[in-house]
């Protein structure tokens, strides 16, 4: 059972699966706050170089299976055309109602 982008609690990380999701470049900037940062399984990654490898040029997206802490930590079977499916985790940093960071990994 997923839960569907629109109905995550937290705003800011609705904003950020949502334009993922719709592959929106503008949104996906949009719902981050300047200066983000992010990891990928505990090392840190440029998130630009990240997001353009791991979503936009490989049409990432998410199925959310949960959420917890308020909609700041998923769980998420997520795809794209470069590693297939994989059951991934999320934590949100979110300041000012965007996402200031965020660390992903295999759950």
């Amino acid at each position: 059972m997923s839960i569907a982008a629109d109905r995550l609690s937290d705003p800011a990380v609705r904003a950020f699966v949502t334009a993922l999701n719709a592959q929106d470049r503008g949104a996906f900037q949009a719902a981050l706050a300047p200066g983000a940062t992010m990891s990928d399984d505990g090392t840190e990654r440029d998130l630009a170089d990240w997001t353009e490898r791991e979503v936009f040029s490989s049409n990432g997206r998410m199925e959310v299976e949960s959420e917890a802490d308020g909609g700041r930590s998923l769980t998420a079977l997520y795809s794209n055309d470069t590693w297939g499916a994989m059951r991934t985790r999320w934590a949100f940093t979110v300041e000012d109602g965007k996402v200031s960071r965020f660390e992903t990994g295999q759950a």
